[in-house]
C-alpha cells in the first residue's frame, strides 16, 4: 500500500482539473470551527489511484508541523475554500505524529494517526474494530476513515469537457492598387487650309488704243500674301474611368473536431446494499 503525492501519481492534473489544484491551498477547521491549518499536499494510493490522505500543514496555529488527515474524515466544502473535520479536536490534531520526520509513510506510522481518528469516529457513536492484522490490512475495512461520499452527506463532482469556440483576427493577405504611366502614340486628323495663286491669262475685249506714254511703265508688279494652315498640337487631362476600393466581408462556417473527457460514476458496492441512482 505505497503512497505517493499527487503530483507524482498524476503528473499533469493541473491541466485537467482546476479543483484539484485549488484543493491543495484549502483551510481545514476541526470540531468548533477551530481552523487547525491548511492542505499542502495529497496522499494518492499507488495501486489504485484513489485519494487516501490530505496533508496538512499546520504551520502557526499548532507547532508548524504537517499531519495526514484520511480523506474519509474530511467534508469539502469548495464554496467556502475549507475542509470541515467533524469530531475531531484541535487536542487531537496536536496528538497527530509529525510527517516531517518521516522519509517515508509506513504502516506503524499510518497506525499512529488512524488511532486518533479512530478515536474520533467512536466519539460519534460509530463502532470500530480493535486490532487490526498489518498482513492483511486494506484501506477498504475502514470505509469511515477512506470512502469519499460516505461521511457527513458529501458530494462528489463529475466533470466533463466542453469545447469553448472562440475566434481570432489575423492577417490573411493585402491587396495593393497603385497607378503607373504607359506611353502610346495618338493619332488626330485635322483639316488645313492652304492658298496659291492662280495666273490665268485672257485676250482683252476692250481694244480701245491708247497713249503708249501711258501703256507702258516698266518695274510694275502685283504682290499677292499666300497662306496655309499648320497643326497646333496641345495635350490636356481628363478623367477616363474612377476605380473605387472597397472590403467586404463573406460569413462562412468553419467546423473543427477535437477529443473532450467526461467524468462517469463508478459504483463499488459490498453485498447486497439497496442503491437509489437519481
Amino acid at each position: 500500500m505505497a503512497l505517493v503525492k499527487l503530483e507524482d501519481f498524476y503528473p499533469d492534473y493541473r491541466d485537467h482539473s482546476s479543483e484539484l489544484d485549488d484543493i491543495k491551498n484549502l483551510d481545514v477547521y476541526a470540531q468548533g470551527d477551530d481552523k487547525v491549518g491548511s492542505v499542502s499536499d495529497v496522499l494518492v494510493d499507488e495501486q489504485t489511484g484513489k485519494f487516501r490522505y490530505f496533508i496538512v500543514d499546520t504551520g502557526f496555529w499548532i507547532f508548524g508541523k504537517k499531519v495526514l488527515l484520511p480523506v474519509g474524515r474530511a467534508n469539502v466544502d469548495y464554496n467556502s475554500k475549507r475542509i470541515y473535520v467533524y469530531g475531531l479536536t484541535r487536542e487531537q490534531v496536536e496528538s497527530l505524529p509529525n510527517l516531517d520526520d518521516l522519509e517515508k509513510i509506513d504502516y506503524d506510522y499510518e497506525e499512529q494517526v488512524r488511532g486518533v481518528y479512530r478515536g474520533s469516529v467512536a466519539t460519534s457513536g460509530v463502532m470500530q474494530p480493535a486490532i487490526y492484522d498489518r498482513d492483511t490490512y486494506s484501506y477498504d475495512q475502514e470505509p469511515s476513515l477512506y470512502n469519499v461520499n460516505e461521511q457527513d452527506g458529501q458530494t462528489l463532482k463529475l466533470y466533463e469537457e466542453r469545447l469553448i469556440a472562440n475566434k481570432q483576427r489575423r492577417k490573411a493577405g493585402e491587396v495593393t492598387i497603385g497607378k503607373h504611366v504607359e506611353t502610346d502614340t495618338a493619332r488626330v486628323a485635322i483639316p488645313v487650309e492652304k492658298e496659291r495663286v492662280v495666273i490665268e491669262r485672257t485676250s482683252p475685249t476692250d481694244t480701245t488704243p491708247i497713249n503708249p506714254q501711258n501703256a507702258f511703265h516698266d518695274g510694275e508688279v502685283a504682290r499677292v500674301e499666300i497662306y496655309e494652315e499648320t497643326p497646333d498640337i496641345s495635350k490636356e487631362a481628363v478623367v477616363r474611368e474612377e476605380v473605387r476600393v472597397q472590403k467586404v466581408v463573406d460569413t462562412d462556417t468553419v467546423e473543427t473536431t477535437d477529443t473532450v473527457r467526461r467524468e462517469e460514476l463508478d459504483i463499488d458496492t459490498q453485498g447486497r446494499p439497496i442503491v437509489d441512482k437519481q
